[in-house]
């Protein structure tokens, strides 16, 4: 990995959402440069309440979140050729790393098939695993294990 990847700024916002039947629902996750992780989830289903919490990461843990970005070169990606939102609902993704800034946007992605038919199939496979398998496993170790060295853990 590059030393611009290792050091310098680092940010990344990530959310997937649609306004339905049960109002505005979304999961969203943020890392921060303090090496803080906020993540929230808006289910009202069945009248459930939003789930908030914040989790302080130790460098170790933010590096191996930039190895993930820099391996995947989602920074070279563009979403212009990838499906716009719709009432189905949208995904966000933000990030900053060193001195490039990238953001995208596109459609919620059902399955590997939504990927394949569009039009940057490459590009959105590169998005896709990138953000449902990566961040999703690297927030849920955040907050399921119990390693006292790599995260404190506080609930809002």
């Amino acid at each position: 990995m590059a030393a611009e990847e290792d050091s310098g700024e680092f940010y990344l916002r990530y959310y997937v959402g649609h306004k339905g039947k049960f109002g505005h629902e979304f999961l969203e996750f943020e890392f921060r440069p303090d090496g803080k992780l906020r993540y929230a989830n808006n289910s009202n289903y069945k009248n459930d309440t939003m789930i908030r919490k914040e989790v302080f990461l130790t460098p170790a843990v933010l590096k191996e979140c930039r190895r993930i970005i820099a391996e995947s070169e989602i920074m070279k990606e563009d979403d212009n050729n990838w499906p716009e939102p719709d009432r189905v609902g949208r995904q966000e993704l933000e990030i900053v790393m060193g001195n490039e800034h990238i953001s995208f946007t596109t459609s919620k992605i059902g399955s590997l098939v939504d990927v394949q038919s569009s039009k940057d199939p490459e590009g959105l496979r590169i998005f896709y695993y990138l953000v449902q398998v990566r961040f999703e496993v690297l927030c849920i170790l955040s907050y399921l294990t119990p390693l006292q060295d790599q995260a404190y853990l506080k609930n809002e």
